[in-house]
């Protein structure tokens, strides 16, 4: 079983911590997937939605750790992929 990484108060506590054996928090556990958006964003789309969608599309945002703007387009990327 890996252990989770710990929270770092400042960047000497990081840099103590790293040089330390990590092999029991590198695990396919402590992974997960990341995705890159190398193409460039052109388009600029308005869209009129209500505060209770808009409030739940910021919620879900918040539980990925990503910014709601990002979260629609990789929710709208997701639903038109084949």
């Amino acid at each position: 079983m890996s252990k989770k990484m710990p929270k770092f108060k400042t960047d000497k506590e990081l840099e103590e911590f790293l040089e330390k054996d990590l092999s029991e928090y590198i695990t396919p556990e402590n992974f997960k997937p990341v995705t890159f958006e190398f193409e460039p964003k052109e388009k600029v789309v308005n869209l009129r939605m209500s505060t209770a969608l808009f409030d739940r599309i910021k919620n879900a945002a918040e539980k990925k750790k990503i910014p709601y703007q990002r979260y629609i387009r990789q929710t709208l990327e997701t639903s038109v992929q084949g």
